[in-house]
């Protein structure tokens, strides 16, 4: 039987979707294919049509992340103008909302890259790209006196943190009473708060000088 590629991105978007369900819930290692697709209207098997690993699974799943985290950066341009301090808390909290992306990348991005097939991971990648475009936009848009090598400095300065930002905002009950036996003082921030802090010191530095 010959399926339409309507229904072939339908099928694919469905299993992107459910995987996303479980991985709100259980860790990476539990998520299997026969519970990704025990939550679709198709038997498991039929996966094997569409994605030939779980790892190609969380990487659509990633690319899906990358997407909407583009979509956000471009609503914050909506605005006719802003300062550096409205803009920080505009990009921050456009970020809190994409926990699912900052989770994957902070534990699973080797794995999904080195389990997936050349094509898929190229899809990730332009997704990726896209990302990367639309904050370069952003900072051009708002603050149009960053050279070039600044708008660089500021890419390679946030998207390297986003990769660590989960694991210092997402703290288990086992890891804090790990760190209180181990006797290391911390404070627990918000995405939101770690990030405005560090967009609001990069863009006042550049543009003080």
């Amino acid at each position: 039987m010959i399926v339409s590629e309507e229904l072939t991105r339908a099928r694919r978007e469905e299993i992107v979707t459910a995987c996303g369900e479980l991985y709100d819930s259980m860790p990476f290692k539990e998520i299997t294919l026969g519970k990704i697709g025990a939550r679709t209207s198709f038997t498991r098997t039929s996966i094997y049509n569409y994605f030939a690993t779980r790892e190609e699974i969380f990487l659509a799943l990633l690319e899906r992340e990358y997407r909407c985290w583009t979509e956000d950066q471009k609503r914050i341009c909506e605005n006719a103008s802003m300062t550096v301090d409205e803009f920080a808390e505009a990009f921050a909290s456009a970020l809190s909302r994409r926990g699912r992306m900052l989770k994957l990348v902070a534990m699973n991005l080797y794995d999904l890259e080195a389990g997936s097939r050349e094509e898929n991971l190229v899809n990730f990648k332009r997704a990726y790209g896209d990302a990367l475009q639309a904050t370069r936009d952003c900072l051009s848009f708002f603050f149009p006196a960053l050279t070039q090598g600044e708008q660089n400095r500021f890419l390679y300065a946030v998207y390297p943190f986003l990769f660590g930002v989960y694991p210092y905002t997402a703290v288990t009950e086992k890891q804090k009473l790990a760190m209180q036996k181990a006797g290391v003082q911390y404070e627990t921030y918000s995405v939101c708060e770690i990030t405005r802090s560090l967009v609001s010191a990069l863009l006042n530095g550049f543009l003080s000088k």
